[in-house]
């Protein structure tokens, strides 16, 4: 009997979710149409404002959907932070599980402008992905890893380049630029062949935020989400059946070192190291917080 309760649970939740993004990204499909035959750069500015608006009342939808279906089991710590909707900002977060999407954005709904993911340019395919690159300016990043570049070091000034590129478009309204900094979601296979010294974390890739930050030295503040489930399975359906529906999001902000700002993250070496031991530092202390954190 449980059992089907959970299925029914599951499947209702997946139908309101998908109903909800395709109003929401239906919208934005529409009124997004004029983009390539007005290029007027005030009328994109317009569209970038406005896709905001319905991004956010799209999360909005969302947050309700597992409210009904899930109740209130997000436990947001820190949730008395300040933040300014007309301010840029930076953020990352440990990567947990495919559901980690849905409760961060709810968790930053209203609160923050509108998270804007960097997304793999292998899932551009995915229709909801896709819309999501068209619409509201959520980039397609190729990452490559340490020894690819070493291989080819033109590889380096290419990503840098395209990543510069896409940041350009966050400037049209204020954003959250947002980074799963684990570049790959956690798992104990991942973490043993990785040698990771955290106990809890892969070690972080800081190359697309450090890019972000040479494109946008306007951020001045970086906020990092760590999550924490109380359920140990990490599937969409336990997401969906509510399995995974008990979450502590520990918020906390970092002011980003005027050191730090309008550097080259492509050439400057020195920049390289310094902003690896920042973000290093943030996460040995992430790390410890997520050890208390545990349920």
């Amino acid at each position: 009997m449980n059992n089907v309760k959970s299925g029914l649970i599951g499947l209702i939740t997946f139908i309101l979710i998908l109903l909800e993004l395709i109003i929401g990204f239906g919208t934005l499909a529409i009124i997004n149409l004029p983009r390539g035959l007005i290029p007027f750069k005030s009328f994109k500015i317009f569209l970038s404002k406005v896709s905001n608006f319905i991004g956010d009342l799209t999360v909005y939808g969302l947050k309700i959907i597992m409210l009904l279906m899930h109740g209130n089991n997000i436990e947001i710590i820190n949730d008395d932070e300040e933040f300014d909707q007309n301010e840029w900002y930076m953020a990352m977060s440990n990567h947990q599980s495919w559901a980690d999407i849905f409760v961060l954005l709810v968790s930053a709904n209203y609160k923050i402008p509108l998270l804007k993911f960097f997304m793999k340019k292998e899932l551009w395919w995915i229709p909801f992905v896709f819309l999501a690159n068209q619409t509201l300016n959520m980039p397609f990043v190729n990452r490559h890893s340490k020894e690819e570049i070493e291989k080819n070091p033109g590889l380096r000034t290419r990503d840098y380049e395209n990543t510069i590129k896409s940041c350009k478009r966050f400037l049209r309204s204020p954003s959250t630029i947002f980074s799963y900094a684990e570049g790959t979601r956690f798992t104990q296979d991942k973490h043993s062949s990785q040698n990771s010294p955290y106990k809890n974390l892969l070690a972080p890739k800081i190359g697309g935020m450090a890019t972000a930050l040479s494109a946008m030295p306007e951020i001045n503040t970086l906020i990092d989400y760590s999550l924490v489930y109380k359920s140990k399975k990490r599937g969409a359906w336990n997401f969906l059946t509510g399995e995974m529906k008990q979450v502590k999001v520990l918020v906390t902000k970092h002011k980003i070192p005027e050191s730090l700002k309008g550097k080259n993250y492509s050439e400057d070496y020195q920049y390289r190291e310094d902003f690896k031991d920042w973000i290093d530092s943030i996460w040995k202390q992430k790390d410890a917080d997520i050890e208390k954190l545990k349920f």
